[in-house]
């Protein structure tokens, strides 16, 4: 199914979404990590896109969505649920599975605890928390702040897609052309011509001003759906202790909650080979079939 590009007023705020797949199927709502865009999805995208009505959001600072006039309030997972309960409701989409990377996962389980936005509880149907987990590794964050607080920039695109390569090593294999998107579709020009990753980096403040804003356990316990972790096997971000407490408590502790570790990978897996498209779809259409 071919993918469509459009433009949507969300919580007072433009964001921009991909779409695939026949608007009156079943969806499905793939949301990126934290410095990357919602093309990121393309592949699971075009995978579920036979079944599935898929939208992917690029978040509020991201690739082609407005950056936010007010970063150190709305840079924060609350804020991002809000505007996920403004996309559901602008496409009309009352029910919706969820798959989300990283920084998504995180957006997907306050939004299915219903804590942070009540509106929002009972409407996702599933979630798939790609290398996410409501405690992130300490070490990994101090990390992830360094290097997306202040991005690098360069004289021309190949240039930034050797840095690519390099920073996202761990999402595992990437062919030449899916490297290459990546790269274009991440790519903002300064004023002086160099190329830079194209988000806000003023989104870091989400680090700096909420420092807790990941340690999401009350939102996870409220969880009532099925939920599936992928843990990438060398992950430094989601720790194996974590993962084990997830099946303990929460929708673990009711059978809801199913951890794989994804080889190959860090963090996190770039949901684009055979393996890994089947392992979400094949969750997703035993949660739409429950």
């Amino acid at each position: 199914m071919a993918m469509s590009s459009h433009y949507l007023r969300c919580a007072g705020r433009e964001l921009h979404y991909t779409e695939w797949g026949d608007p009156q199927a079943p969806a499905v709502i793939a949301w990126h990590g934290l410095a990357r865009t919602g093309r990121d999805m393309d592949e699971l995208a075009e995978h579920l896109s036979a079944r599935y009505r898929v939208i992917c959001p690029d978040t509020l600072g991201r690739g082609l969505s407005q950056w936010s006039p007010d970063p150190g309030r709305e840079y924060t997972l609350a804020f991002y649920a809000q505007l996920a309960q403004g996309l559901l409701d602008g496409l009309g989409l009352d029910r919706v599975h969820w798959v989300g990377t990283s920084m998504g996962g995180a957006i997907g389980t306050v939004c299915a605890g219903g804590r942070v936005v009540p509106a929002l509880k009972g409407r996702l149907k599933s979630l798939v928390l790609n290398d996410n987990a409501p405690r992130l590794a300490d070490a990994a964050i101090a990390r992830i702040r360094a290097y997306a607080g202040e991005p690098p920039a360069f004289d021309s695109v190949l240039e930034l897609e050797a840095f690519f390569r390099q920073v996202y090593k761990p999402y595992g294999w990437l062919s030449d052309a899916q490297w290459r998107r990546l790269t274009e579709t991440s790519t903002r020009r300064l004023p002086d011509g160099r190329v830079t990753p194209h988000y806000d980096p003023a989104m870091v403040q989400q680090f700096t001003l909420h420092p807790n804003d990941y340690l999401i356990w009350d939102d996870y316990d409220a969880i009532d759906i099925p939920v599936l972790c992928l843990r990438g096997a060398e992950s430094d971000l989601v720790l194996p202790e974590t993962t084990a407490e997830m099946l303990r408590r929460g929708p673990g502790l009711r059978g809801l909650t199913t951890v794989v570790e994804v080889p190959g990978c860090g963090h996190a897996p770039a949901l684009n080979v055979p393996d890994q498209l089947k392992l979400v779809s094949d969750f997703i259409a035993r949660a739409q079939a429950a």
